[in-house]
């Protein structure tokens, strides 16, 4: 049992304004392991004014001194890898194996990206008879979701601590056990007083209590779609800038070039990871017309070796659970095919749902449309490629996606897709490359120097 009571505020620990806590649950038991603070707008006005305190020692910095500490940060979190692991699998369900490759070892390496950029970006220019400065927008608000804790941490403290800003960071309520040991790491690596603030809270409470603050000059966020339009609507009333990197619903386009059995069980795979609380999932696999049962067959066969238990977690909440059980159902209603899986529970404890797949699934569909947010792939089939193009792009969504085949007509064929990442073949994860999405799965990039210029603004001086 972990028992927090205090934020990390300017630079230490701080009482909560109020004696009220938010109960932290293993998925997998449905145990509590754990309470943090539930943070009210009193907590989150102390950490902005914290901030804004530090926001000019921070901002005038040498490039080279804040790379230093971003590269004492990493070094802190690499030290904490373990329990970082642990952490993750208790309060959100991951497996072991995954947790430690990918809940604690991509973050920890992102952590070491923006250590190298603070060191090497360009802050200022030469342009024609103008001198052009990149300089911190100011304090930034971070308020990050459950299914990658750690990850979506780095990928936008790090990035506002390598431009001169401060941060607040309010994580999500189901997962802030791995807030707290990043709040540890921060103070380890000697951060001045105020560069970083950690309040825990409900989204209502003090996620919106910081997004609406008006010493908060930029607010970058990691969630649903219509939580992002509350966001950008707050925000947008005072003119402040935003980072939204919201919902997806991506495709994973199969051509008839590609290999079919590899294809179908990378796709598999990449649903079932995270127990489908991906964003970036390619949840929807196009398949041509002429060989769609086989590739029927092989997801089935793909699915079965994702035991709930073994290979997939639990998904983070009851609540949770009952949403993806309720896209089953409905799937089932509309008339898709239900191949694997299905609406009952597999464990007698727990939060589990069975790894599903569908077939037959038409673009009008609701499983076709909108994020389900756990294991549950749909395959879909196309006569041409034509077609094929238009069902990628068929929803409002537009984050990420697959294509697989001969390399040049995959390259072509994602070129035309609207979404922001697309993976050639299995391409692998590039902690450089911007990720973010087009339509309506966000605004803005994280990652690598676009992730970084996100926290930045710029200003010329003409000679």
């Amino acid at each position: 049992m972990k028992a927090h009571d205090a934020m990390y505020i300017g630079g230490e620990w701080r009482p909560a304004s109020s004696t009220d806590t938010i109960p932290v649950v293993n998925p997998a038991d449905e145990q509590v392991i754990g309470h943090v603070p539930a943070g009210t707008a009193e907590d989150v006005d102390a950490a902005v004014r914290a901030a804004r305190a530090a926001l000019p020692g921070w901002a005038t910095t040498p490039p080279a001194e804040r790379a230093a500490r971003i590269a004492a940060l990493r070094d802190a979190l690499a030290a904490r890898a373990e329990e970082i692991a642990a952490t993750v699998t208790a309060e959100l369900g991951a497996p072991p194996q995954f947790a430690a490759a990918v809940h604690a070892g991509l973050p920890i390496a992102v952590a070491g990206t923006y250590a190298e950029l603070a060191a090497t970006h360009p802050f200022e220019e030469e342009v024609g008879n103008s001198t052009v400065y990149a300089e911190p927008v100011g304090v930034v608000a971070a308020i990050t979701p459950w299914n990658y804790p750690l990850h979506q941490i780095v990928a936008k403290v790090a990035p506002a601590l390598a431009a001169g800003c401060t941060t607040v960071l309010k994580p999500a309520e189901d997962t802030p056990l791995t807030a707290q040991l990043f709040a540890e790491a921060v103070h380890e690596a000697g951060l001045p007083a105020g560069v970083f603030n950690l309040v825990t809270g409900l989204g209502p409470v003090a996620g919106q209590a910081l997004a609406e603050h008006p010493d908060v000059d930029l607010v970058s966020f990691t969630g649903s779609t219509a939580v992002g339009r509350r966001i950008g609507a707050l925000a947008g009333g005072a003119v402040k800038r935003v980072a939204l990197e919201l919902g997806g619903k991506s495709a994973n386009v199969i051509l008839p070039s590609a290999d079919l059995p590899k294809a179908v069980a990378v796709g598999v795979a990449n649903v079932m990871s995270n127990s489908g609380q991906t964003c970036s999932a390619w949840t929807r696999m196009l398949i041509p017309a002429d060989r769609y049962e086989e590739a029927v067959a092989l997801a089935a066969e793909a699915v079965a070796k994702y035991v709930p238990g073994e290979r997939v977690g639990p998904l983070v909440n009851a609540k949770q659970r009952e949403r993806v059980r309720g896209y089953i159902e409905k799937g089932v209603e509309e008339g898709a095919r239900l191949v694997a899986g299905g609406p009952e529970a597999p464990r007698e404890t727990g939060y589990y749902v069975s790894p599903t797949v569908f077939a037959d699934v038409t673009p009008d569909m609701t499983i076709a449309q909108e994020e389900i947010f756990g294991p549950v792939v749909s395959l879909l089939k196309y006569e041409d490629e034509e077609e094929a193009l238009a069902l990628a792009n068929g929803t409002v969504y537009g984050l990420a996606g697959a294509v697989w085949g001969d390399r040049d007509e995959a390259v072509a064929f994602a070129r035309r897709m609207e979404t922001g990442q697309v993976d050639i073949n299995g391409g692998r994860f590039n902690p450089l490359a911007p990720f973010g999405g087009y339509k309506q799965s966000g605004v803005g990039r994280e990652l690598g120097a676009h992730g970084l210029a996100e926290y930045l603004q710029t200003k010329s001086l003409q000679f």
